[in-house]
């Protein structure tokens, strides 16, 4: 009897918990939603249960069904602070709403970089002046993706799980730098609230943010899957090894570091343990987690700073980045939203074909950008600390590519050649007011013939064009612009944008 009791008592517990009406957490306090569009809210409660949402004055129901709830407001107005009572068997009430323009901001750790950690350069204000502005900044809010290590690709789940937070002084310190200065400055133009989603994870291939079906079906993309799956059944050995050889291995980097000190050379890196190739997800495991549970709130467009992770694989990127693109458009089901492409910036590690990739991405697909951030700091880290720039050049997309404004928004685009006698004269897009070079003569440029052999060109801006040559190539055939790890480019528009590198003789 006294057994019997407890688990009836148990199942009253369950079915109580079960029923009850719960949004997904992005439908929390302080979050930001999207003005202008029908907006989905959803979430989980019992079989069957009627579900209203109130709202701004709209009252809007949902039953549910398999566990699930779904409806849509009509069209909101930018405003706020707003409650919202969800409303079943329980009630739930949300409070400090903002009704502004959300943005999806993804990639790995040059976006997940957060604000305390910003290394200012030059004029741009310092780490502690960017935290204590960030009191004026209180209509920005952050949803931040929370990260989950994995063993094997994860499940696809329905709920990220994540937060959000209010833009002040404490919590804008674990902000996205990125994303956070590029709400800040997009704020001063337009004047209303900004919503982050920052959805970002250190150290992520591209193919861990795109659908498994997608990476499947497509010939380019399948030997990822593949390669992943057999480097999960070589990691056990791996692993072993490296403890097998671990003392004899530190005593190596023992002795190598004191050489390179001795010799004031650069100190070899640290032996580590290999990491497992499904830690952050592999492929497709990101997207299950941190992208699909997203889908379908309502948004105004993405950011994506990724590619470090890929370094080495630029014409597969070539594939990777639209597939992305498209995967995620097709996910949402709102057509073609604005899309912001970072273009990384040079290291030892960046090879140029993955920056060429970004911009044919940007060539070929329909309503993106592309921000060029070479000159943002230095080559030495391929965490570059000065994020200013690199926030303030994506609101400057922003303006020109979701807001329609009438600005110049990118530096110089490549766009064509024509060979003139012994010097080849190229075209660009985006050249605003004019092509300027910047702190003397134009460099980084070199061209061939028909061998092929580059050398360093003589490159000068002839009106909205620039004329390449080089003594000794009577035929030239191909030119190229910062065609390699690090580009020094110093061709800029007058709007203070920098071109992006290219090379004419594109590999197919």
């Amino acid at each position: 009897m006294k057994n019997s009791l407890f688990v009836l008592l148990a199942l009253m517990i369950c079915a109580n918990g079960f029923s009850q009406v719960k949004p997904n957490s992005l439908f929390t306090d302080n979050m930001i939603l999207q003005r202008g569009v029908a907006v989905p809210v959803w979430g989980t409660a019992n079989n069957g249960e009627t579900v209203t949402i109130e709202f701004g004055g709209q009252k809007v129901t949902a039953t549910t069904i398999d566990g699930k709830w779904m409806a849509k407001l009509n069209p909101l107005k930018e405003g706020g602070p707003f409650t919202m009572n969800i409303t079943g068997k329980n009630t739930i009430t949300i409070k400090n709403i903002l009704v502004g323009d959300v943005f999806l901001c993804s990639g790995q750790s040059n976006m997940g970089f957060p604000v305390r950690a910003i290394r200012a350069i030059g004029s741009y204000p310092k780490v502690s002046e960017i935290i204590a502005d960030a009191a004026n900044y209180p209509m920005i809010h952050q949803y931040k993706v929370p990260l989950k290590k994995s063993e094997d690709i994860p499940a696809p789940v329905t709920d990220a799980g994540g937060k959000w937070f209010v833009c002040d002084t404490i919590n804008v310190k674990d902000f996205s730098a990125v994303a956070y200065l590029f709400a800040r400055e997009l704020q001063k133009k337009i004047k209303i609230p900004i919503g982050i989603i920052n959805s970002s994870y250190g150290g992520t291939a591209a193919q861990n943010w795109i659908s498994k079906d997608l990476l499947e079906s497509n010939p380019t993309l399948k030997p990822i899957l593949d390669n992943y799956y057999k480097a999960l059944a070589d990691f056990p050995g791996k692993l072993a090894k490296y403890n097998e050889d671990i003392a004899k291995t530190m005593a190596k980097y023992s002795a190598d570091s004191a050489k390179a000190a001795e010799a004031k050379k650069e100190i070899p890196r640290k032996p580590a343990a290999p990491t497992s190739p499904a830690e952050r997800g592999g492929p497709s495991g990101l997207y299950n987690t941190m992208i699909l549970p997203l889908a379908p709130y309502a948004i105004k467009g993405a950011v994506w700073y990724q590619g470090e992770a890929n370094g080495g694989g630029g014409i597969q990127y070539r594939t990777l980045l639209p597939t992305l693109i498209n995967n995620w458009r097709s996910l949402w089901g709102i057509g073609d939203f604005p899309f912001m492409i970072v273009q990384i910036p040079g290291w030892k590690g960046h090879q140029p074909e993955l920056r060429e990739a970004q911009l044919l991405t940007y060539q070929k697909v329909p309503n993106t950008s592309m921000t060029v951030i070479n000159d943002a700091d230095d080559t030495l880290d391929v965490h570059p600390g000065n994020k200013q720039p690199v926030g303030e050049r994506l609101a400057l997309a922003a303006r020109g590519l979701v807001y329609k404004e009438k600005v110049e928004f990118m530096g110089p685009i490549y766009e064509s050649m024509k060979v003139v006698g012994n010097s080849i004269e190229i075209s660009f897009t985006h050249i605003g007011k004019g092509l300027v070079a910047k702190d003397g003569d134009l460099k980084d440029f070199v061209i061939a013939g028909s061998d092929k052999k580059f050398v360093a060109a003589k490159a000068v801006i002839k009106g909205n064009k620039v004329i390449v040559s080089a003594d000794g190539i009577e035929k030239p055939e191909a030119v190229r612009l910062g065609w390699r790890l690090c580009p020094q480019i110093n061709l800029y528009n007058q709007e203070g944008l920098p071109a992006s590198p290219f090379r004419t003789d594109v590999a197919k």
